[in-house]
């Protein structure tokens, strides 16, 4: 310690310092400047990967919808095979299934959904619910609330509760997508907090999923957490469900919380005048 105290008061210490810290800053640099490269030559190649594959998988998807091919029929082609080996022409061909499968209903929907089975890119959306990564949770979810996945209903609405916000409203909106008002029961014993950007998020499922069965939706009213009761109050409100009012007139003379009467009150007003 004495020799290291003498080198700091002499000054001695100075020069082979600021010698490091320059060999220091130019080795990150150089570090840094070789991960942007590698990072932007990863993007590039991907960009032209997934031109390519986009090709190959729009005559293959014509015509598996147009011509009735299967799975079976298309995987004889052996570049195909060889190209489904790779992870990321899946990621490519699932992406582009999900697009065709917005745009198509009906047969040609069913035709797709079927395709997504037998080529077994279900297995890779479900392996993705596995992820650390909350990003790729909310994509396998995604997917397997698109082709209509029912089976997976129970594990996805586990994530309803998860830490992370959007992986919740990603999880909640699968859940109604798949299960419509089978969702709501879920929500009645939802514990935490569900702010109004939730709560937007969930009306506008009910929406854009148009859930025509709304059979359950009063239960709501009955949940013991007053964020739920009040998603309940503005699903009632914005669905216009007036066969639901009996349910919240009960609530505004039953309930304790001021709150919670004043807003059903002002239900009660918007959907009697």
């Amino acid at each position: 310690m004495r020799e290291f105290w003498e080198l700091y008061k002499n000054g001695q210490w100075e020069v082979p310092f600021l010698t490091f810290s320059i060999y220091l800053f130019v080795a990150a640099s150089l570090i840094l400047y070789l991960i942007i490269v590698a990072s932007r030559n990863d993007k590039i190649k991907k960009e032209r990967l997934s031109k390519e594959y986009s090709s190959i998988i729009d005559k293959v998807m014509s015509a598996v919808i147009f011509q009735d091919v299967s799975f079976a029929e298309v995987k004889k082609d052996k570049n195909f095979l060889v190209l489904f080996d790779t992870s990321f022409f899946r990621e490519v061909l699932t992406e582009s299934l999900i697009n065709l499968h917005k745009n198509y209903e009906g047969i040609y929907a069913q035709k797709l959904e079927q395709f997504y089975k037998e080529s077994g890119l279900i297995k890779d959306s479900f392996r993705k619910l596995k992820s650390l990564k909350w990003e790729v949770k909310c994509k396998g979810i995604t997917e397997l609330a698109e082709f209509n996945i029912k089976e997976a209903f129970d594990r996805i609405i586990v994530y309803s509760k998860a830490r992370k916000k959007t992986l919740k409203i990603v999880a909640l909106n699968a859940a109604i997508k798949l299960e419509g008002t089978e969702s709501v029961n879920y929500l009645v014993e939802h514990s935490d907090p569900i702010d109004d950007w939730m709560q937007l998020n969930i009306i506008g499922a009910f929406k854009k999923h148009d859930v025509g069965d709304t059979v359950g939706i009063e239960h709501l009213l009955e949940s013991q957490n007053t964020t739920v009761v009040a998603l309940g109050l503005k699903l009632i409100k914005e669905l216009k469900l007036t066969q639901k009012l009996p349910h919240v007139v009960h609530l505004a003379e039953n309930t304790s919380n001021t709150v919670i009467k004043y807003k059903a009150q002002s239900l009660l007003q918007a959907l009697t005048v």
